[in-house]
């Protein structure tokens, strides 16, 4: 079933005109910069979009100017099959990796996951109480599996929320998701 849902909803995604994405995710930005939990987070852990996911460059950009935060992105070890959160300063340090997305070059700054407030987390699709699908390789349950500290939300288009999500006891759900339409509370829903 996780395939089946994975492989419908990257369809739909793909088929979104690329204003669109932008548009939907300038009011993503919005609401997530108004979420207390990114507020008061002196350290977050953003993913670099790509593939029609909610885009965050832009953001991303925004909070390394204004250096109101600490910025980490993941850096894919794909040897171990993990995620490696890495501070970087400077949007220049970043360029295409595994997958072809957009990563750190190196791994000099790599952070405790621990040290990290909040984590936004891609999603192909997500449910009410917190559960998603990725793309399948197991990247972010694995960095997230044991950590106590960070608080986690998925960043998705309305459409991407589905009814339920099959659950596996590696899967880590988020807490929040913040979508064009609404930020949906997953505690709550749990």
């Amino acid at each position: 079933m996780k395939s089946e849902l994975r492989k419908r909803l990257t369809h739909i995604r793909s088929a979104i005109p690329y204003e669109q994405i932008l548009e939907k995710s300038k009011r993503i930005k919005h609401r997530l910069q108004h979420l207390d939990e990114y507020r008061i987070a002196t350290t977050v852990m953003f993913y670099v979009s790509y593939d029609n996911e909610v885009y965050t460059h832009k953001l991303i950009k925004e909070v390394l100017k204004a250096k109101t935060k600490e910025v980490v992105v993941p850096l894919t070890d794909v040897l171990n099959r993990k995620l490696l959160p890495v501070k970087i300063e400077s949007w220049s340090e970043l360029s295409p990796g595994a997958y072809n997305i957009l990563e750190p070059e190196n791994k000099q700054n790599v952070v405790d996951v621990d040290t990290i407030d909040l984590v936004l987390l891609p999603g192909v699709a997500f449910d009410e109480r917190g559960n998603r699908i990725g793309h399948g390789a197991g990247y972010y349950d694995r960095l997230l599996g044991n950590s106590l500290h960070a608080k986690r939300a998925g960043l998705a288009f309305d459409f991407q929320i589905v009814n339920a999500i099959p659950v596996e006891k590696h899967d880590v759900a988020v807490d929040k998701i913040v979508t064009e339409k609404r930020i949906i509370d997953c505690r709550s829903s749990k």
